[in-house]
């Protein structure tokens, strides 16, 4: 697909942009091969494709919620900045 100079322009100036010569120049290049492989990729032929969220076969897998003791609260405590009641003490955060 061709695009030039002036609809590049015209883009600039909708997006509040000021382009120098080479920029437009860049940029209608740049805009040139991205419509060529996006009309590339809207030409391939799918009808022999079943459509895919994704390759994974898995959805949505979680582990199942299990309660484990741990065996040493003693030493997961050392490192609270404070503590109370066996518990981590943390500030206030609603107030």
């Amino acid at each position: 697909m061709q695009i030039n100079r002036e609809e590049i322009i015209h883009i600039a100036k909708l997006a509040n942009l000021s382009l120098t010569d080479e920029e437009i120049d860049k940029y209608t290049n740049d805009m040139e091969e991205i419509l060529t492989f996006a009309n590339t990729v809207n030409n391939v032929n799918t009808d022999n494709i079943d459509e895919l969220a994704s390759l994974e076969e898995n959805y949505n897998v979680f582990r199942k919620d299990e309660v484990k003791a741990f065996g040493n609260r003693e030493e997961l405590l050392k490192n609270a900045p404070s503590q109370e009641d066996g518990m981590f003490k943390i500030p206030k955060v609603i107030k």
